[in-house]
């Protein structure tokens, strides 16, 4: 016979396990971060206390690499590992990096003194972990840098993350589609949502779904990759966007029809309509797009929801065609590239440079 005492205590603890053990995780997770935060925060300022001992020196080349040097010997003595040359000229370099770049903002204890009233360096106001930032450092552009930055903070990006935004290029890609003012904003701001057309990326880059450039496969199965990834696609798709459904079916006048794939945008409150083509969209795929949000618009969302976006996911397009065929004033359809490939950075950093100097 079961002992009914002990079932009593183990059903009567069992909820207050599970929040006691969510309490003590949450502070294990506020932990580390503080301790990655505070170790950030004393790299800089090591940083900034080698850049003034080495602008003292005469020769400063040469006296720098002898201050790092004998730095390391007596840090490594006292601490360990982490203070090789190589480390401390890294913090020497994160100082110069980030004292100069957007100096305005995030700025902490600006006109604090220390104790003999000489004014205090500020101290940028660090959100990430020290081995995002040696990864943004590598940015020589320092909009893109803090673009990259401002997102990783906004979206919890890990480090692996960043590294497949940056390598997708995903600040060109954006910037493309935006005018000299909006593409300061991304650098000031990160990626802000306000309108479809701000969701909207040209070209998707989908590497992550293992089809090669070359190989021929059917939208059966580019959906189904896409399904397969899904993690991986919203994270491509950005920030807001939670999946629906896929091959959403809908009716009226006994006939039916299925959207591929089907989203919500938080932020934006809206439908967002996915199709998937394979080839080069046509005037058709656009006329359907049109049909399936005006379903939307009039049949499912609600009053106070926002109208439905559409994009057509395809291989090619003719931006002409597109826009003779959509309205002047289009706000809700739009046709996008997709591509199995990392894009080059360097092309499209010439494309948007191009764009930026008309």
């Amino acid at each position: 016979m079961p002992d009914i005492s002990a079932l009593i205590k183990q059903e009567n603890t069992a909820g207050l396990f599970e929040k006691v053990a969510l309490l003590i995780s949450d502070a294990r997770r506020k932990v580390v971060a503080t301790v990655n935060l505070t170790m950030v925060r004393t790299y800089f300022e090591i940083g900034r206390m080698i850049v003034e001992e080495e602008q003292q020196g005469k020769e400063r080349a040469a006296y720098g690499k002898a201050v790092l040097k004998e730095l390391s010997v007596q840090l490594s003595r006292k601490f360990g590992k982490g203070f090789s040359v190589e480390n401390l000229d890294r913090m020497r370099f994160f100082y110069k990096t980030y004292s100069i770049t957007n100096s305005s903002t995030a700025l902490t204890n600006s006109g604090e003194k220390d104790e003999r009233g000489k004014q205090e360096t500020p101290s940028r106001d660090f959100q990430l972990s020290w081995s995002h930032y040696i990864r943004l450092m590598r940015i020589e552009n320092p909009a893109e840098r803090r673009f990259y930055e401002l997102e990783c903070a906004q979206n919890n990006w890990s480090l692996k993350e960043l590294q497949r935004q940056f390598d997708s290029a995903l600040y060109e890609r954006l910037a493309l589609s935006r005018d000299k003012e909006q593409v300061k904003e991304l650098a000031e701001k990160g990626q802000q949502l306000q309108r479809p057309q701000d969701v909207v990326k040209d070209p998707y880059v989908l590497e992550f779904l293992g089809l090669k450039e070359e190989a021929v496969y059917s939208e059966s199965t580019l959906e189904h990759r896409i399904i397969d990834e899904l993690q991986h696609f919203l994270l491509e798709l950005g920030k807001g966007f939670t999946f629906v459904g896929r091959q959403v079916r809908f009716s009226f006048d006994d006939k039916h029809f299925r959207v591929d794939l089907v989203f919500y945008h938080r932020f934006l409150r809206c439908f967002v309509l996915l199709d998937l083509k394979i080839g080069e969209v046509s005037h058709q795929d656009l006329g359907q797009m049109q049909m399936y949000v005006n379903y939307y618009d009039r049949f499912v969302k609600t009053d106070d929801e926002n109208p439905t976006i559409g994009i057509i996911l395809c291989k090619e397009k003719n931006n002409a065609l597109v826009e003779i065929t959509l309205p002047k004033e289009n706000s809700q359809i739009f046709a996008s590239k997709y591509q199995t490939f990392l894009p080059s950075k360097e092309e499209l950093k010439a494309v948007l440079n191009e764009t930026m100097e008309d």
